[in-house]
């Protein structure tokens, strides 16, 4: 299996936001709502479990560190919207409304903000997206272009959203592009399982932390 050098790579840390890490962020406050509001529910009745989400945290902070000293670019991506949800879409109008209630992600709140434990420095690239893939609507090809990068190393929240949707659209655009599996999590533990298994079937290869930490050393 290959191993993604230093040279010509990014880190992408995808949507390790409050809103969801945090247990007052909107995932959190959302997904405890009581019964009596079913719509705050997701699709199916598989229970979900938020501290799942958090185990994402020290593999994407041994990502960042190592990519740090092998001077590897460090793009953070973070999912927002208008104040005002105008800019919502069929997600937010209409497959769960309730999101409006909780101030999800709300573009300049401290609900959308990266996690203290993993803050950008200034060197760093904050990309903004309106939707799942880091690559809808975003400046994230062109950054990769002008860095001239061939091969992406991806890890954040949650594996079978926003992670998956932009590691599909990065193998569509020909990158080299692999997850870490142990910097990566998900709401239910099967659908992180189906995420990566069907991605390393056909669109990249995964790995754990420590494997891509040793291949930047």
């Amino acid at each position: 299996m290959p191993r993604p050098g230093p040279e010509k790579t990014a880190l992408i840390v995808v949507d390790m936001q409050n809103g969801y890490l945090h247990p007052r962020g909107s995932f959190a406050r959302l997904f405890s709502a009581p019964p009596s509001r079913p719509q705050a529910a997701p699709a199916g009745s598989t229970p979900i479990d938020l501290t799942l989400l958090r185990r994402s945290i020290p593999g994407c902070k041994r990502l960042v560190d190592a990519a740090r000293g092998a001077s590897v670019p460090i793009i953070y991506l973070t999912y927002v919207y208008r104040p005002d949800y105008r800019d919502g879409g069929v997600l937010i109008n209409e497959i769960n409304p309730a999101l409006r209630s909780v101030g999800y992600v709300a573009d300049g709140s401290w609900d959308a903000e990266i996690i203290e434990e993993l803050a950008p420095r200034p060197e760093d690239f904050v990309i903004k997206k309106p939707r799942y893939s880091g690559f809808y609507a975003t400046a994230l090809e062109a950054t990769l272009r002008s860095l001239g990068i061939e091969t992406l190393v991806i890890c954040g929240v949650t594996t079978h959203f926003c992670v998956e949707c932009t590691a599909r659209d990065a193998h569509m655009r020909d990158y080299r592009v692999f997850i870490a599996a142990d910097a990566t999590d998900e709401v239910i533990e099967a659908w992180k399982d189906v995420a990566l298994a069907s991605f390393s079937a056909g669109f990249g290869w995964v790995l754990t932390t420590e494997q891509i930490v040793q291949s930047w050393q």
